[in-house]
């Protein structure tokens, strides 16, 4: 089931005293922060969602700094830590051929052809150049997988199932 929102940062502080927001992109490119209008404040269930209007966005190294309407003080800034910020899926980026959104990923089924099923997708998350595959699987500890085209080689969003070949070891390791 996909949401009707997706989300694209997290706000993880204030920026000087004028009620500028520090957000980490949730995205492959925070360039996309620099045309964005209309977002919506969210936990990280997309619940309690309220919209806001960017008023202003620039990139500074790996984060962006974000300017909201309303938001004119860094007291109000400091209230929006933690949050996120979400856009209607519609006012999303527009994918190429056979490219997805990370939020759709999440509670697909992993099924490896050595091993069956492992589990479902967790989470995929940024680990320096790479991106992980964390796999929630039941009574056990999360498999970490990454994300590679050898490894997660067929990727079914309609079908719910993303078919996996592990490279020798990596099984073994979590199963210690």
């Amino acid at each position: 089931m996909t949401s009707s929102r997706l989300i694209i940062g997290k706000i993880t502080a204030a920026h000087g005293v004028r009620g500028e927001l520090t957000v980490f992109p949730l995205t492959d490119d925070a360039r996309r922060f620099l045309k964005l209008k209309n977002a919506f404040l969210c936990d990280e269930n997309s619940d309690k969602e309220e919209p806001c209007t960017v008023k202003s966005a620039r990139i500074d190294r790996d984060r962006v700094l974000l300017k909201l309407e309303g938001c004119e003080d860094r007291n109000k800034a400091e209230t929006y830590k933690g949050r996120f910020l979400s856009v209607d899926r519609e006012d999303a980026v527009k994918l190429k051929e056979g490219a997805f959104f990370i939020e759709d990923l999440k509670g697909l089924k992993v099924i490896d052809d050595a091993r069956g099923a492992l589990g479902t997708v967790k989470d995929v998350y940024k680990s320096g150049p790479k991106y992980i595959v964390m796999i929630s699987r039941s009574g056990k500890q999360d498999l970490l997988v990454p994300f590679a085209k050898e490894i997660l080689y067929n990727i079914d969003v309609e079908s719910g199932i993303i078919n996996a070949r592990l490279p020798e070891g990596l099984y073994e390791l979590y199963e210690v």
